[in-house]
């Protein structure tokens, strides 16, 4: 079913036929290398709500000072317009009362109006991680629950190492998910927690089990076969209206079903209406906002949010997207919120180049000659070591001088040079000298730096920022290095891609060299270069 949207006093409310709920900051925390703050998740909660999720998973309140503490100040920092807040926990111990039990008490205090137990349902973890009978466990999961709707709260059942328990004992595991529906549990999702299956088989198990419990049903999938997303997918061609799922697949091991591909699919290919109105164009960028808070880099490759989802390289592809774009994307990218970009290299033809001079905004149409020049001199210089689907600032230029019939110029380089001393104490100073000239005056300056690369920027900049103020707000923001096959015995060729800002964008631009520092000179050539260019500063003449 389509769900629908109704909005009343800015809160946006999804019909409670399907739900979207994260679990970044519990399951999404456990991937190694990620280690959140209270102020990390405030704001992680903050882009899913923005976003439009229906349930925010916070953590376990009373397993840690750190989730308890989030809760607490989520309810008086976060004004929620989508989201619901969910404490997770776990069902009482053996042998004891759930209203006696110190941390079900600590899901109730954490204020959330929705709880997440875990139970067993796998047999053998009953017996052995439990160390309880498999009566005692269906007890403690209606008594749990039981006690939890009796307080008001809304109760999902997470059902762990279902599909496992279920291949060893199909009857029990089917128990546990009738006793947790008929205790009052409003969704009962089945969890591959090891990340086994496959999804012939989640959509076989989720559609016997629905049949033989009545109960409702979601899912939550483990990365481990690669398959996380697919078998989501599955378990609601099955009939399950529950999706947990992490942002950017954040998880232990190889992580969780990612939200991102996961939604885009309910809403673009099953016609799901799961997000608010529009929310589906901010996709991209609030992918990119939680990964800059948990300081990870984007994965480029990402379905739907990458930078290279919607990059194009082949010529072939770039012949037909000339005609029609929808020929070699399957979306556009525009509706969730990414972009189209043509990638120009050694593999271009014609089609690549027009495309990659309309998006960088120069009108190659109907010059069939300036094409193939273009074309000719991009596949001579790769074939020298230069990358230009890396380097985008440095294309362009390549493609104005050709377009202009003379390169951009701005100041033009006599010489450099670089010292590195190596002193006694074990340190080394490092000192570039430059000398240029620009708008008719020669200019030497010096300078020092932290290395070779940092002292010649240092020198340049010195240098020119009198005569072009404009570089004053240029930073170098990335820096990376490859050493290529050499050609001639065991001679070796460098690659540099700089990538530079200016506080409004950043650019990528390329030098090859025999050595790292007439490589970098180049990369950095370019860069002041296109900065001004950015700028608005007109070539010298």
């Amino acid at each position: 079913m389509t769900t629908e949207a109704t909005d009343t006093d800015g809160y946006t409310v999804l019909d409670d036929g399907f739900h979207v709920f994260d679990t970044t900051l519990r399951d999404g925390a456990q991937r190694e290398g990620i280690n959140l703050t209270v102020a990390d998740k405030l704001t992680i909660a903050r882009h899913l709500d923005e976003f439009g999720v229906g349930f925010i998973e916070g953590g376990w309140p009373g397993a840690n000072p750190r989730d308890t503490e989030f809760f607490a100040r989520a309810r008086q920092e976060i004004d929620f317009k989508h989201a619901q807040l969910v404490a997770f926990g776990a069902t009482r111990r053996a042998g004891a009362a759930a209203a006696e039990d110190p941390q079900v008490k600590a899901l109730l205090d954490s204020g959330a109006p929705v709880i997440t137990l875990v139970a067993k349902s796998h047999d053998r973890h009953v017996e052995l991680a439990l160390r309880t009978t498999l009566d005692e466990n269906l007890e403690m999961v209606r008594d749990t629950v039981s006690h939890l709707r009796a307080q008001g709260r809304r109760v999902f059942v997470d059902c762990e190492h279902f599909f496992d328990g279920y291949r060893a004992n199909p009857g029990y595991a089917k128990a546990v998910v009738r006793t947790a529906h008929e205790a009052g549990a409003d969704v009962v999702i089945l969890c591959d927690t090891n990340g086994g299956m496959l999804p012939a088989q989640v959509q076989a198990v989720v559609a016997t089990v629905l049949a033989d419990t009545g109960a409702r049903l979601g899912i939550h999938a483990q990365d481990d076969t690669g398959c996380a997303v697919a078998n989501t997918l599955a378990a609601v061609d099955a009939g399950a209206t529950h999706v947990q799922c992490t942002a950017n697949g954040y998880g232990e091991r190889v992580g969780n079903a990612n939200l991102f591909p996961v939604v885009a699919a309910l809403e673009l290919k099953y016609g799901k209406q799961v997000l608010p109105p529009g929310a589906l164009r901010e996709m991209t960028r609030i992918s990119h906002a939680i990964a800059e808070v948990v300081n990870l880099t984007p994965s480029t490759h990402q379905p739907y949010v990458g930078v290279s989802a919607f990059a194009h390289k082949a010529g072939l592809h770039a012949s037909a997207i000339k005609v029609d774009p929808d020929l070699y994307q399957h979306i556009d990218p525009e509706r969730v919120g990414n972009t189209m970009r043509m990638l120009v290299s050694d593999m271009a033809g014609r089609a690549s180049v027009e495309l990659k001079g309309r998006e960088l905004g120069v009108d190659l149409r109907g010059d069939r000659e300036l094409i193939g020049r273009v074309v000719e001199r991009v596949k001579e210089r790769e074939l020298r070591g230069y990358t230009y689907e890396a380097a985008d600032a440095s294309f362009e230029l390549l493609l104005r001088a050709e377009a202009e019939g003379r390169a951009l110029t701005y100041f033009r380089t006599e010489s450099w040079r670089v010292i590195v001393e190596d002193r006694p104490d074990g340190s080394h100073a490092n000192e570039a000298t430059v000398k240029l000239w620009a708008k008719g005056e020669r200019i030497v300056a010096t300078a020092e730096g932290n290395g070779p690369v940092n002292a010649l920027d240092r020198a340049m900049r010195v240098g020119l920022e009198r005569i072009y103020p404009q570089l004053a707000k240029l930073e170098l923001v990335d820096y990376r290095v490859r050493i290529l096959e050499g050609r001639h015995g065991t001679g070796s060729t460098t690659r540099v891609l700089v990538t530079t800002g200016d506080g409004t964008g950043e650019w990528s631009t390329v030098g090859v060299g025999d050595n790292i520092i007439a490589a970098s000179w180049q990369a950095l050539e370019d860069a002041y270069t296109y900065g001004l260019l950015r700028a608005g500063v007109e070539p010298a003449e």
